[in-house]
This record gives structure tokens, C-alpha cells and sequence, in this order.
């Protein structure tokens, strides 16, 4: 695991945008995994203003991670929208290459299923944008999940939707059940990219880069990651106890040469 260490929320998002962009300009119709939340919005920022400067993603295909049970589509709040308003407009995606769990299916266990099967016809995800939750959760795969999980319903935390309260009416309006990629889902991906700011992230930050991998901390299973790195903020490193290492193997990075 890469471990990145940044003053503050401004760099941590451009230092993600940089990976997502050297991607796309090598791989034009890279399959990017999108995240919601708060943590990647700094990087959605970065990235627009690269598009703005000329990068072009208009052949990227996106996969969100999750979305909520028995809301509507064109709820502000749906991710649905968000995806919409946060990263198809700002990136200048094509909507018809982005793709959402559809939280209001019938048979939800079936559009689980149909998820991971548009996944695998994509080609897989080249790579994964992830937060974190404080108790750990990456996508919304809570404390317990199993570490080889695959796109399921899941029964969202009463700390986590207290967090998402804010982004409602009422903490009452958060639904309490979501559709979420899976850890094993995620690992699946060719390379996992995890970003997080602020000191209420610290903890969650230490327990899944130091301590061992468990279903207690499901942002763990990222040490089985074969290219997994966590872009974090000075707040947020403050509990790594190997801190000054991160920094050190960041300043004395190997640069492979082409063709070495």
C-alpha cells in the first residue's frame, strides 16, 4: 500500500487528480470507479478544472459505488443526482457510459446481479475512487462485511446515517437500506485509490493502513490491494504512527524508466 501524505484537502485532491489524469490521457475510455461523500470532492474539482484546461473525458465510463434503497432517481440526494451534478457535468461525461446501482428495482438481489455482470462487460475497473467512512466503511460496506462481499443490499449504520442526516431534511429522510459494490468487488479493480481529509477521519485512517486486516475496519481489505494507494491530509495522518516513512518513501519514489 502507497501511502501519501498532503498539507491539506486542496492537495489531497489534486494529487488524486494527477493519478485519474494520467490514467485517462494514456487510456482515453478508462473505466473509472466513482465515489460520493465529501472526500472526493476536492478531486472532482481538480479534475474539472484539468478538463478545463483540456483534458478530455468524454470517453471515460464511470461505475458509482452504491446508492440508496426506494428513493427516486431525481431525489437531490439519490446518487443518481449526485453522480450527476458532482462528476458527469463538472468532467463532462458521457451519461450514457455512467452507471448507477438501481435502487429501485424490483428484485433488488437481480440488479445486484445485472451490476456486477455491467462490471465484468465493461472490462473491469482500471481504477477505483474511494472516502472513508469514520467507522471505516468504504463504499457502504459497514463493519462486518465480509472481505470477499460482491454487490448486495446492505443495512446502513446508525452512524452512518447520521452523518448522510445532514444532507437531508431530517435524519428521519435517510433511507436504511442502500445497494453497495462489495469489498471483493473492489478489489477486483486494477488499481484502488482512497482519499480523506480532516481529523474525524484519523482513526478509521490508522486502523485500515497499520492495523490488521478485519471486518471491523472494512477499508482494511485495501492492504490486500496489489496497487492500492491512500491519499490523506495532515489531520487525517495524525494518528499513523508511521508517518514519517510515508513521507520518506514518497520523497525517494523509484521513477522507472521506460523500457528498464
Amino acid at each position: 500500500m502507497e501511502v501519501v501524505i498532503m498539507a491539506g484537502p486542496a492537495e489531497v485532491g489534486d494529487f488524486a487528480a494527477g493519478r485519474i489524469a494520467e490514467l485517462v490521457s494514456t487510456r482515453p475510455e478508462a473505466v473509472l470507479g466513482v465515489a460520493t461523500g465529501s472526500s472526493p470532492l476536492e478531486t472532482y474539482r481538480s479534475l474539472a478544472a484539468r478538463r478545463d484546461a483540456g483534458l478530455d473525458l468524454s470517453r471515460v465510463s464511470a461505475f458509482a459505488l452504491d446508492e440508496y434503497v426506494g428513493i427516486r432517481h431525481d431525489h437531490p440526494e439519490s446518487y443518481h443526482a449526485v453522480i450527476d451534478r458532482e462528476v458527469v457535468q463538472p468532467l463532462g461525461l458521457d451519461p450514457a457510459r455512467v452507471h448507477v446501482p438501481d435502487g429501485l428495482a424490483d428484485d433488488l438481489d437481480a440488479a445486484c446481479e445485472d451490476y456486477e455482470a455491467q462490471i465484468a462487460a465493461a472490462g473491469g475497473v482500471d481504477l477505483q475512487l474511494l472516502g472513508i467512512g469514520e467507522n471505516g466503511h468504504i463504499g457502504f460496506n459497514e463493519p462486518t462485511s465480509s472481505l470477499s462481499s460482491r454487490t448486495r443490499v446492505k443495512t446502513l449504520a446508525p452512524s452512518t446515517r447520521e452523518a448522510n442526516a445532514r444532507f437531508f431534511d431530517s435524519a428521519e429522510e435517510v433511507p436504511l437500506h442502500c445497494l453497495t459494490q462489495g469489498l471483493g468487488t473492489i478489489l477486483d479493480a486494477r488499481r484502488a485509490l482512497l482519499v480523506a481529509q480532516g481529523a474525524s477521519k484519523a482513526r478509521a485512517i490508522a486502523e485500515i493502513v497499520e492495523g490488521p486486516v478485519s471486518s471491523r475496519w472494512p477499508g482494511s481489505v485495501l492492504q490486500l490491494h496489489r496497487r492500492a494507494t491512500v491519499v490523506v491530509d495532515e489531520a487525517a495522518a495524525s494518528r499513523l504512527q508511521l508517518a514519517e516513512y510515508y513521507r520518506y518513501t514518497v520523497e525517494h519514489r523509484r521513477i522507472v524508466q521506460p523500457g528498464a
